[in-house]
């Protein structure tokens, strides 16, 4: 019998699942549809692009998840962390574009992070996406962390070259240089969960999930911090 890659396995399998919980999706934005309320539901600006731009950043966290997972020597430890970021982000994304494909909205933005120049956030301010009338997608953009290459446009994202490094690498150079890259890709989404939940333009709905990222997100970061030190490496400059 013919056996495939573990990382064509591992992508068809969450494929499978992100077409079954898209699914799921659909019913919570029909359950956000049916709410009892006085006026029709709508999804406000704030809700629109962080729904947008953090389905977007998960899809990276799992491709970088993904990818770690099938290179060779990467222990159990690192795996199955891996595996539970792809499990854990392929339902929230699920959730997130099942509320825009409700509401009719793109599924992407053009000006990534430009509804958080809108919210009362101090890590968005301190990350260079702050408030104000003046934020445009030019300066959003330039503030997100880079390393090499082309830069992402979003904060915590890695670059095409990053991704390409982690792809090539094995053992423990892999582990270390995926939760590098995690790390920093999770106090990315940090600031946009901050954001959000700190907005006062946004959905009780798109609260409560901003708030279960940021407790999830930062146990995360917690643990691969420890992971980190116990292989003599440290994590990457904010």
């Amino acid at each position: 019998m013919r056996r495939f890659p573990r990382t064509v396995v591992l992508a068809v399998g969450a494929l499978g699942v992100a077409i079954l919980l898209l699914s799921v999706g659909m019913v919570a934005g029909a359950a956000w549809q049916s709410r009892d309320d006085d006026r029709a539901p709508v999804m406000t600006t704030v809700d629109v692009g962080f729904a947008q731009d953090m389905s977007v950043h998960h899809d990276q966290a799992i491709l970088l998840s993904t990818t770690v997972a099938g290179r060779p020597g990467v222990g159990p430890e690192i795996s199955g962390l891996a595996n539970r970021i792809i499990t854990a982000q392929t339902a929230e994304n699920a959730t997130l574009r099942g509320w825009l494909t409700w509401f009719g909205k793109p599924l992407t933005s053009g000006n990534p992070m430009g509804w958080m120049a809108a919210t009362h956030d101090d890590a968005a301010t301190a990350s260079g996406h702050g408030r104000g009338h003046g934020a445009t997608a030019q300066t959003t953009t330039s503030s997100a962390p880079r390393s090499s290459g082309s830069g992402p446009a979003m904060a915590g994202m890695a670059s095409t070259d990053d991704i390409s490094k982690l792809a090539g690498l094995t053992g423990r150079d892999a582990e270390v240089w995926f939760l590098q890259l995690m790390i920093r890709h999770h106090r990315g989404g940090l600031l946009m969960a901050k954001a959000a939940y700190n907005s006062d333009d946004v959905s009780d709905i798109v609260k409560r999930t901003a708030y279960e990222m940021m407790t999830d997100q930062g146990e995360e970061i917690s643990l691969m911090t420890m992971l980190l030190t116990a292989r003599g490496a440290q994590a990457l400059p904010a």
